[in-house]
């Protein structure tokens, strides 16, 4: 049975996080319009291969960074280590394919500092039809594809992560903290990963045995906790430094 997503929206929540904190770095694959990363006030990346944006997006942002590419270009460049940028919070909503995600979360989690929080989109579906991996079948109104495997995926090989999910409409948000980014767990069992979930359908894992394995965090708890999730995320301070530009 299906827990279909009903909280406050996913664009809300996100801009509520960061009207309330204010992080360092801040990284967001799949932007296309901007408008989630609009609200913004640090330092800013953004990974998208066609940007559609048609407003000020920039804010007060001491810096926004674009880069028109896919997301595993954008990690093989190594421009993040090149910028030494450690990042503080991340949001992941890009190919709505398990693997693309999975490595998305994994060169993420490698960019980011210990204290920080990733945040991924679309992993609560409400029907089998948003789930498809055929794009071309894809339903018009929402499609998640097989995201929704990175909860029982993390929770199989990482149980040191701290997960909480969200019922934000229409697809849900999972956040992710007590980062290591030197782990080498997800990459190092990558291929077993994919074999044994890339073509498993939502169907035949259940959809009760998928919502049974957590409960929803409720937004306002968040917020009445003063975010307390993001708390080694955020800044200590007002202070924002540009990054360093090195020469070739």
């Amino acid at each position: 049975m299906f827990n279909k997503p009903e909280d406050l929206r996913y664009v809300r929540f996100l801009r509520n996080i960061q009207q309330a904190n204010l992080f360092d770095w801040y990284m967001e694959i799949g932007c296309r319009t901007g408008r989630t990363f609009e609200p913004v006030r640090g330092k800013t990346i953004a990974v998208d291969p066609f940007f559609k944006i048609t407003t000020n997006v920039i804010g007060q942002k001491p810096a926004l960074m674009c880069f028109q590419q896919t997301s595993d270009a954008f990690f093989e460049s190594n421009v993040l280590d090149a910028l030494n940028v450690k990042l503080s919070f991340s949001f992941l909503d890009g190919m709505h394919l398990m693997e693309f995600l999975l490595r998305d979360f994994i060169n993420a989690e490698r960019n980011s500092h210990a204290g920080g929080v990733i945040a991924m989109h679309d992993c609560c579906p409400f029907d089998h039809e948003m789930t498809t991996r055929n794009v071309d079948d894809a339903p018009a109104s929402a499609w998640t594809g097989d995201v929704w495997k990175l909860i029982p995926i993390l929770q199989k090989y990482r149980p040191d992560l701290d997960i909480n999910v969200v019922g934000c409409r229409p697809t849900g948000l999972v956040l992710v903290n007590n980062l290591s980014p030197d782990s080498r767990v997800l990459s190092d069992h990558y291929d077993e990963i994919l074999t044994d979930w890339q073509e498993l359908p939502l169907q035949e894992y259940g959809a009760d045995t998928f919502y049974n394995s957590f409960e929803y965090t409720p937004a306002k708890e968040i917020a009445a906790d003063n975010y307390a999730f993001f708390k080694n995320a955020r800044m200590k301070d007002a202070e924002h430094k540009l990054p360093e530009f090195v020469s070739p």
